[in-house]
């Protein structure tokens, strides 16, 4: 199976791109993997909502051009999920359904509703806020947890 995570906005801070490089490499034996970065649409300092709106827009073209297989979209208004049942809804659930999903993140400002209603599952992480960079190595960690939490190893207590 392919999983892409597609990110927008770069990646700058070196511990963040230094665990990221370590889970895309502890995925290579489960999954055929890809990191897609996107640039974000440069926004003044305090943009009107006129302009935020715009630049998601952009996004959003990107995004589909990029994206493969099935979307999931992270975002506020998604389902949290438990490590079990994210590991169930990616070793079991998308793979009846397609060959490849794409894990999308959006912007600072988040994603354009286009790509939320998009997506075939939306998903939160936490209640709480967390900067782009680090969910995004989150996520890359329970995506190797629940190929851990499938094969059944101690990896996942």
């Amino acid at each position: 199976m392919l999983i892409q995570l597609l990110t927008v906005g770069k990646q700058k801070e070196a511990h963040l791109i230094a665990a990221q490089e370590l889970y895309t490499k502890r995925l290579t034996p489960f999954c055929k993997f890809q990191f897609t970065q996107l640039p974000a649409v440069r926004l003044p300092e305090r943009p009107s909502q006129k302009e935020i709106e715009k630049s998601l827009a952009l996004e959003a073209e990107s995004i589909q051009k990029y994206q493969k297989g099935l979307l999931v979209a992270l975002c506020i208004e998604g389902e949290q999920f438990s490590s079990e049942k994210f590991s169930r809804f990616l070793t079991q659930e998308i793979p009846l359904r397609d060959s490849a999903v794409t894990f999308v993140i959006g912007s600072s400002f988040g994603l354009h509703d286009r790509i939320k209603q998009a997506a075939f599952q939306r998903i939160s992480m936490s209640e709480m806020t967390f900067p782009h960079a680090l969910a995004s190595v989150m996520l890359l960690e329970q995506i190797y947890r629940a190929y851990q939490i499938e094969r059944h190893t101690g990896y996942h207590k």
